[in-house]
């Protein structure tokens, strides 16, 4: 299961002005927002996570929220993700990988399940 998203950065850097620290609250927990450094690395979140939530066929919604898809840093400070347990119950899914890039006012991210 492959999902893909791409975010604008300036989107998140509007939606920070507007909201300021709650912005990213709407989409991030605590332990998400002290890894976010900069507007770019918070599209880039975003973007992970509904590439996260099209990877299993739901989108973010009902079935599927984006507090139900966790983002940390590895040994490597590469990011990786994790689903709640329900959803990796339901969807069977037994790995996940992702990847995240920003570049010319983007952030695009990728997610692969495997089964």
């Amino acid at each position: 299961m492959i999902g893909i998203d791409i975010v604008r950065i300036e989107r998140i850097i509007n939606m920070n002005q507007k909201f300021g620290a709650k912005a990213y609250e709407r989409f991030l927990d605590k332990e998400e927002i002290i890894l976010i450094k900069s507007p770019q690395t918070a599209a880039g979140f975003w973007a992970a996570k509904e590439a996260a939530s099209k990877a299993i066929g739901t989108g973010i919604g009902k079935k599927c929220s984006f507090f139900d898809i966790k983002i940390k840093k590895d040994k490597n400070n590469a990011p990786c993700l994790k689903y709640k347990k329900k959803l990796r119950k339901k969807y069977n899914i037994k790995k996940s990988y992702l990847s995240i890039s920003h570049d010319g006012g983007f952030a695009i991210a990728v997610v692969v399940n495997s089964l």
